[in-house]
């Protein structure tokens, strides 16, 4: 298949065009020909250079990936901005990024799949962002523990999340925006959630949810992340017939 075609697969359940007012991302093929030749696909969480040698290693024709190279602005191509265009230049790797549309997706999205391995019920879109709901929001079937909850989404990952445990020791809803959602714990507060996840951590919210009452899970903004590239990968393999491979490179952050 072209390149060409995968951005129009992409676009068919993404909805790129109707969230380009509210993402300052460059979403969609950010380098390569679109009538390139594409046979091998590599997913990863962000553009970033070991990502590149690695889908190179891999022989992958095009490297999706949730985090770009551009963020709204003009941006040298010097540096290390230089040594990753010049990668994918120099071995023909195109670079195909979906920033909130994928965060945002009911089905395929970051939040979604965080909430599917809960098990979340009555999901409904949460956060509000220019117009558009980044997260998602439900209710547990059968509550969980509150230290029941880092198992069930990330396994015996080393890397330990941060839990503030200043709500409800049994879990029942679960609102979450995954990567840099910290500042929306105020809509969870608001809405009564008994915990909250998101990426990042900080030390600006501490007071507030202390006094709020509520459990707020910091699972890093790549753990958080994850699951939106790897449902769009599957979609690829099933949908297309692309042959993929999923580049892992945590940064325990």
């Amino acid at each position: 298949m072209k390149i060409s075609d995968f951005d129009k697969w992409c676009r068919s359940f993404l909805e790129i065009e109707a969230m380009e007012r509210a993402d300052a991302s460059l979403n969609g093929l950010q380098i390569g020909q679109t009538e390139g030749e594409l046979k091998k696909a590599a997913f990863a969480v962000d553009a970033c250079l070991e990502t590149f040698q690695k889908a190179v290693e891999e022989g992958a024709d095009l490297l999706f990936v949730h985090h770009g190279l551009f963020w709204g602005r003009p941006l040298a191509v010097t540096g290390d901005h230089y040594n990753r265009v010049k990668t994918a230049l120099d071995n023909n790797l195109a670079v195909y990024a979906v920033h909130l549309p994928l965060d945002r997706h009911p089905e395929y999205g970051n939040n979604a799949g965080l909430a599917d391995i809960l098990g979340l019920q009555d999901q409904e879109g949460f956060g509000e962002y220019k117009g558009f709901n980044i997260g998602v929001k439900g209710r547990l079937e059968t509550p969980l523990k509150r230290d029941e909850v880092v198992p069930a989404l990330f396994g015996d990952w080393e890397q330990n999340p941060r839990m503030l445990p200043f709500g409800p020791a049994e879990i029942k809803t679960v609102a979450m925006i995954s990567g840099g959602g910290t500042h929306e714990v105020s809509d969870a507060i608001r809405e009564g959630i008994d915990l909250y996840i998101t990426g990042d951590s900080s030390h600006q919210i501490y007071h507030e949810c202390l006094e709020a009452g509520i459990n707020v899970l910091f699972g890093g903004h790549y753990m958080t992340e994850t699951t939106g590239v790897q449902s769009v990968q599957k979609k690829a393999e099933e949908e297309l017939g692309l042959e993929t491979v999923f580049i892992d490179v945590p940064t325990g952050l």
